[in-house]
């Protein structure tokens, strides 16, 4: 919120990851931006990568470079935690992969801007998409019903944002024209829960840092299902993300998956021709 927003911006509030949070220091536009997507891992990225002494990131996303812009780059500035020499200025909102006004304006920012998109197999993103929604709003229709123009015939509504956003090749060519391949880094929301450690090496060589967070700084959460943080040198009770995470999705029929499958296939396919990446969702449900 706007309020939480300005919280984060006044002196002395807590904007990073440490607990020992310098009140000296500069506040600086961000060096990186964590894009997207929405429902794809984007919040246990931010936290893991806040566990480096070197990062300091806003906790709230700021959504100026789409909902925010024109209160200008100084109050997005004023936003950011304070930061010392040689530490990266960081912050997350995922709706900026899908949004088309925001590569020309983070372009125009910084050319420089490090991205990071975590992606997930958008099937399932989909229904975790969904599955949000729903908990906030439970009239709203069925899955099926909103997936379809028309279920007879099979047409897929690719209006509907929860399916749009997991075409990712089609908004990636956005972003394209603004920033080289090798500016943005795509993180496997799948393996963000099964090797974290292995993920968070390859977001740290990314940024330029030191690969402190490894493997010590994670524990897997059976009932959760996916793995909590914490601090090595620490004993404390370790940070699990919230009750919003890792909600039970709602049971979706199985012709429905199968034809969300085939539609995005072709999508899917281009995106890994696009990144040089095989994210293998199509082996995983073959897997099933």
């Amino acid at each position: 919120t706007d309020e939480e927003l300005s919280r984060a911006g006044s002196p002395g509030s807590r904007g990073g990851g440490g607990s020992t949070t310098p009140d000296y220091g500069e506040k600086r536009l961000p060096q990186a931006l964590i894009i997207g997507v929405k429902k794809g891992g984007t919040r246990a990225l931010l936290e893991a990568i806040r566990a480096h002494p070197d990062v300091r990131a806003v906790g709230t996303e700021p959504h100026f470079f789409d909902r925010n812009y024109e209160k200008g780059l100084e109050w997005y500035r004023n936003v950011m935690p304070k930061t010392l020499d040689g530490q990266i200025t960081m912050e997350k909102t995922p709706s900026y992969f899908v949004t088309n006004e925001a590569p020309r304006r983070i372009h125009s920012m910084a050319k420089d801007t490090k991205l990071i998109v975590v992606v997930r197999n958008p099937v399932t993103r989909a229904i975790s998409d969904y599955t949000q929604t729903l908990s906030k709003k439970p009239e709203i229709p069925t899955f099926e019903v909103l997936a379809f123009k028309n279920r007879t015939l099979g047409l897929i509504d690719a209006s509907w944002s929860a399916i749009r956003i997991g075409i990712y090749a089609l908004h990636l060519e956005n972003w394209l024209q603004y920033f080289p391949l090798s500016q943005i880094l795509f993180v496997s929301g799948e393996r963000l829960i099964t090797d974290p450690a292995g993920e968070m090496a390859k977001v740290q060589d990314f940024l330029g840092l030191k690969r402190i967070v490894t493997e010590k700084h994670f524990y897997f959460n059976k009932t959760k299902g996916f793995p909590c943080l914490k601090k090595p040198e620490d004993s404390s009770a370790p940070r699990c993300l919230g009750k919003s995470k890792g909600r039970t999705h709602p049971k979706i029929d199985p012709d429905v998956i199968h034809r969300l499958r085939k539609f995005y296939k072709p999508f899917n396919v281009m995106f890994y021709q696009m990144t040089g990446q095989d994210f293998q969702w199509e082996q995983e449900e073959s897997d099933k």
